[in-house]
């Protein structure tokens, strides 16, 4: 799928955007990708929006697609849920190219660029086949592979000093498509050096059961990466829309690290000033 915008012809690149839109990451990477296109920061539109939940299903899905619904943009869902309850519950593993099949018809009036997975929470095997897919994990080549909240234990029981995202493309093999982008950040410092020091000889697995999420370095750290996803996705797209990464060419990873901690503090700023 070669666009305007790909091709280097100067048109909006048309993103399609696949979530499972059932968290504050997701929301958020979808609104800071409007923000942007609002701003004329990111040449590009919204081609439609795909979701594997329909409302009812969470409070926090609903608010994710009522935010796509309130700016008109084309949505299709598909609950991955009622789905395989339709099909006997079989295991999903079964299911998986047939629920892939059915969004791709469901797809086909909607032509776009690119897709984006932003917190689509599937393996996605035929849809890695039909779309050139951007994905945005949260760990550094190398790292953990899986979940967000795994990377973020991985994070505290390696006690490392840094972490990151980064930007790869979707592929078969979950989380090991060719990377195009990264972006690194510290989790240690002034605000968050005590946080390590308050686990110092703690039981690891003890932590996990009893704090879980709720443990302050646990959150600490989820709280700097989502700081630094969302402007990792939109530096990544608005690379790929002058050409500085080619998704469809060989290349190598681009370290957008710089980019991002300005795009974070001139964030905090805004909300430092917002504050007075």
């Amino acid at each position: 799928m070669t666009s305007n915008a790909l091709s280097g012809s100067g048109g909006p690149l048309k993103i399609g955007w696949f979530s499972t839109g059932r968290g504050e990451g997701s929301y958020g990477l979808l609104e800071s990708a409007l923000s942007a296109i609002d701003s004329g920061d990111l040449a590009a539109e919204l081609a439609f929006v795909f979701v594997n939940r329909i409302k009812g299903h969470t409070k926090r899905t609903d608010r994710f697609l009522n935010l796509i619904e309130s700016r008109g943009i084309p949505l299709i869902t598909l609950s991955s849920k009622d789905f395989r309850r339709s099909h006997g519950n079989r295991p999903w593993a079964e299911l998986r190219e047939e629920f892939d099949r059915t969004a791709i018809d469901l797809l086909r009036p909607h032509s776009s660029d690119i897709a984006v997975h932003a917190g689509y929470m599937l393996i996605a095997p035929l849809l890695c086949s039909e779309y050139i897919t951007l994905n945005l994990h949260p760990a550094l080549p190398g790292g953990t592979i899986g979940m967000w909240q795994q990377a973020v234990w991985d994070v505290i029981t390696e006690g490392l000093d840094e972490t990151g995202a980064m930007i790869h493309l979707s592929t078969v093999k979950v989380d090991e498509g060719p990377v195009l982008s990264t972006a690194k950040f510290s989790v240690r410092g002034e605000n968050i050096s005590p946080l390590w020091e308050e686990i110092t000889n703690a039981d690891l697995e003890s932590l996990k059961t009893e704090a879980g999420e709720n443990l302050p370095l646990f959150k600490a750290i989820r709280k700097a990466g989502l700081l630094r996803e969302r402007p990792l996705l939109i530096e990544t797209l608005k690379a790929v829309c002058s050409g500085r990464i080619d998704p469809v060419g060989a290349g190598g990873i681009i370290d957008l690290t710089d980019e991002v901690e300005a795009a974070v503090k001139s964030y905090l700023l805004t909300l430092q000033d917002s504050s007075y």
